[in-house]
């Protein structure tokens, strides 16, 4: 799998440092709230199980799958539910935890259909923030890293399902998806 990546972006240890940050963030502004942390499936799992076992707090978790990729680089812009929450979330605190925020109109969609459910509070909290790519005005609430216009896998994150299980984020090899 390496021998795809053109570099590698983000090592294990910076993600592992600012995982424990990010957690010490959220335990700060949910301590006694006892939030709902929700997982987009299937590319923030990585990002999400360190970051649940670094938090202190009482918290739930759910998940959530949302398609808008497919097996492309770019977001088709059509988004389909594929498994909703268990659990109703009336007068709850959710926190929405992603693996990379670009274009926004995933999230901005997933925001809008969570407060139709009358929620207490919806926030989002990404590993990768690709802030150049923006399309709407969503803004993550807390973010791991800004990157740049560059297509990156490990972590969790992929290409047509591979590279999910690198321990670090690269750059992928635009020989690979073009």
């Amino acid at each position: 799998m390496y021998r795809d990546l053109k570099k590698i972006l983000i090592t294990k240890e910076e993600i592992d440092k600012r995982i424990k940050e990010l957690a010490a963030e959220l335990d700060k502004d949910y301590a006694g709230k006892r939030p709902l942390m929700v997982a987009i499936l299937k590319g923030s799992v990585m990002f999400y199980a360190d970051l649940l076992r670094a938090m202190t707090i009482p918290l739930e978790l759910d998940f959530m799958c949302i398609s808008s990729y497919g097996n492309k680089t770019k977001s088709s812009g059509e988004i389909k539910l594929i498994k909703d929450l268990d659990f109703s979330i009336e007068g709850r605190h959710l926190v929405i935890v992603e693996d990379i925020v670009d274009s926004g109109y995933t999230l901005s969609y997933l925001k809008r259909m969570l407060y139709s459910r009358h929620p207490e509070s919806v926030k989002i909290c990404t590993l990768l923030d690709k802030f150049e790519c923006r399309e709407t005005p969503l803004q993550p609430d807390y973010k791991g890293f800004d990157i740049g216009n560059e297509f990156v896998v490990g972590y969790g994150l992929d290409y047509a399902e591979k590279y999910r299980n690198l321990p670090e984020i690269g750059i992928l090899k635009e020989e690979i998806y073009s």
